[in-house]
């Protein structure tokens, strides 16, 4: 694996790297973040292309808005990461959810790559005319916590996610 990481538009080219990074989180047991990894993947084309009818708010259930999913991937093509950018929110997203959901594979958790992947989330939102982002993680998510506060991240305010049943910290990031 290498350092070096960029965002891509899911494809066909990464499905078996993407279906591991499934399997694998998955196999650890905990909630699937960003939720678009809950999609069913078994027909990868038609995965694939709702992914893309969301980018442009196709096919959306009106409780949701458009939203872009990124697969982050390192030099040698692994996807590392995932990242879901809401284009808009609305009253659900701004409690529990905001702008940008994300992840890094277990297994390669605590090596600074979040903290990158977030930097480069944060760039797709300026590019689309974002000003400013709201990120959320649950307050006993310190690892997260920190790397939203490493890319300049403030926090606005703590609720409770009646979805979750936690304390959520909600942080903006100008973009």
């Amino acid at each position: 694996m290498s350092d070096e990481l960029k965002l891509i538009e899911p494809s066909a080219e990464f499905e078996a790297s993407y279906r591991s990074y499934v399997d694998e989180s998955r196999a650890a047991d905990e909630l699937l973040v960003p939720w678009v990894l809950g999609y069913d993947v078994e027909d990868f084309p038609a995965f694939l292309e709702r992914l893309s009818d969301a980018a442009v708010g196709k096919n959306v259930p009106d409780i949701f808005v458009a939203h872009s999913t990124y697969w982050t991937i390192d030099s040698t093509g692994q996807v590392v990461g995932v990242v879901n950018l809401r284009h808009e929110l609305n009253e659900s997203l701004l409690l529990d959810g905001g702008h940008i959901g994300y992840s890094i594979r277990p297994s390669l958790r605590g090596r600074g790559l979040a903290t990158r992947q977030l930097a480069l989330a944060v760039q797709a939102a300026a590019d689309r005319g974002i000003g400013r982002v709201l990120v959320i993680c649950q307050r006993d998510n310190q690892a997260s916590a920190e790397v939203i506060r490493k890319n300049g991240g403030v926090m606005e305010s703590e609720v409770f996610s009646p979805e979750t049943g936690k304390m959520m910290q909600r942080y903006w990031i100008d973009t």
